[in-house]
């Protein structure tokens, strides 16, 4: 699967049954509505009369701190808009990796409620965030600039600390005792500094609080400097290495100095690095040995898979990891990895089975060579070999998602569409809340002439995208078609009073 545009999605609405509907993977992907979020943080906007993000009207006490149970509300519902509103990478490998790293830390932390959700935004900009009731953003971007899997964790640990200590929560308490509040301006706030830009972000975020007085700036070091302290734990529980919290901010400061005034990377807006910030990490992480190296080679891997997406062409990756083969790096086997995969997008699959080969027989049980070998096979126009060869993976690593969507992918080109319905069917039981999973399903269904459920799964796609209108249309589409069906007609009865509470909560 290919990430999804903004036309994309409105294509999908309307596309004849069974078209193929994945755009080109390499098409832009910044097309955020930047006039209706800004309208949201106009202070005495009219809301209602937006589009825009909308806060769930979940009945909590506006006398008291936001239960943990409010914020999860508010956290999904924003996810929702979220993913209708920025460019989202779908890459089950990349995140099947990023959300074990995420949970991992998660164990060690002082999270209470671990019930995170992850999104991974499709930027080359430094970016990580996360948002009240366990979502956790990361900008594919920000491996770019992470060079080992330590460095990553470091971040991550950090944005799971605001979690963990209800920065949100309390920082609404704090500006409640200090002036009006427009939580809804603020959520939209949040979705500008991870799409649009910081400088748009912040724009956002100053007119919704009037953020400019001293004791609110305190207040928010205060917050990271807490973030840093508890994150800094959570690594070191973890076993990972805490002296890699200052190498990691000294490289986005480094990286900001080439950056214009008005191009500072988001994280760095949110996130104010300064000398002292990166001394004090420093001095922190001397309290704690600093423990073995660790091989990072999946993440190394992953890295290569983002460093190929980034690119401006397949010709432009393989110019890139010849040169890190050729000279200095890291990792040459993720580096050769990364060749594989630019060579494979470029149609020159006998170079990308060749390069292939010399990596995968010294590390036979990988996964990510099992797939490179299934993309190589379908772009060489052999889907039904590959779709055997996944099979056979499936049959010893049951449920696996990357390996599930990879095979549905072969058996639809392999005109199977029947075999890929099946497949996706039993995953979504395990998977409910992927977008990329019901739109593949929507599609080989389109194929399967199952047209009942291609509607229904196309509702599936738009609620966990925030298109509440378009998914009761869907269902409505579908109980048209069932006919005398009625335990299929009792479900989407279901679904549409579900549709109808979502919405709900979606309004002021």
């Amino acid at each position: 699967m290919k990430d999804l545009s903004d036309g994309i999605r409105r294509q999908f609405a309307v596309k004849t049954p069974g078209m193929n509907l994945r755009p080109p993977k390499r098409a832009r992907r910044h097309g955020t509505t930047l006039a209706l979020l800004l309208a949201l943080s106009l202070p005495g906007g009219d809301l209602r009369a937006t589009e825009g993000l909308k806060l769930p009207n979940l009945g909590e006490s506006s006398t008291s701190l936001f239960s943990a149970e409010y914020e999860y509300q508010l956290g999904r519902t924003w996810l929702r808009i979220f993913r209708n509103q920025a460019p989202i990478v779908d890459d089950p490998l990349l995140f099947d990796y990023l959300e074990d790293l995420v949970y991992r830390l998660a164990t060690h932390s002082q999270l209470e409620d671990r019930r995170i959700d992850l999104v991974i935004v499709d930027s080359p900009e430094i970016n990580a965030f996360a948002v009240p009731g366990g979502v956790i953003g990361v900008n594919n971007g920000l491996l770019l600039y992470a060079q080992t899997e330590d460095e990553l964790a470091t971040v991550l640990a950090h944005e799971i600390a605001h979690l963990s200590q209800r920065h949100f929560s309390r920082r609404v308490e704090f500006q409640r005792s200090q002036q009006p509040l427009n939580l809804a301006a603020m959520l939209a706030g949040f979705v500008l500094l991870a799409t649009a830009g910081g400088e748009a972000g912040m724009a956002a975020l100053s007119a919704a609080q009037a953020a400019a007085q001293d004791s609110a700036l305190r207040y928010s070091r205060s917050n990271e400097s807490e973030a840093d302290r508890v994150g800094m734990q959570t690594v070191v529980a973890a076993g990972m290495d805490p002296h890699a919290a200052a190498s990691m901010f000294e490289r986005m400061m480094q990286a900001s100095r080439y950056t214009s005034s008005n191009r500072i990377p988001e994280f760095l807006r949110t996130h104010p690095l300064s000398e002292n910030r990166i001394a004090d990490t420093r001095n922190r992480a001397r309290q704690y040995t600093r423990p073995p190296m660790r091989d990072d080679t999946e993440y190394q891997l992953m890295r290569a898979r983002v460093i190929n997406h980034l690119a401006a062409t397949p010709e432009e990756a393989i110019q890139k990891f010849r040169g890190e083969l050729d000279g200095s790096t890291r990792s040459r086997e993720a580096a050769t990895y990364g060749l594989v995969l630019a060579l494979t997008e470029a149609g020159r699959v006998d170079q990308a089975a060749l390069e292939l080969d010399s990596i995968w027989s010294q590390s036979p049980d990988r996964l990510e060579y099992k797939l490179a070998n299934a993309d190589i096979l379908m772009t060489r126009g052999e889907p039904g070999k590959a779709a055997e060869l996944l099979s056979g993976e499936l049959k010893l690593t049951p449920g696996n998602h990357p390996l599930t969507m990879a095979y549905a992918t072969a058996l639809m080109q392999d005109r199977k569409p029947h075999l890929a319905e099946a497949a996706l069917l039993n995953q979504s039981k395990n998977r409910p809340d992927d977008p990329a999973l019901w739109y593949l399903l929507a599609e080989v269904q389109g194929l399967s002439g199952n047209i009942v459920g291609l509607h229904q799964s196309r509702a599936e796609y738009f609620i966990l995208t925030g298109n509440m209108d378009e998914a009761e249309r869907q269902l409505n589409y579908a109980m048209k078609l069932v006919g005398s069906d009625h335990v299929t007609a009792a479900r989407l009865n279901e679904r549409l009073r579900d549709v109808a509470t979502l919405r709900q909560r979606m309004e002021i």
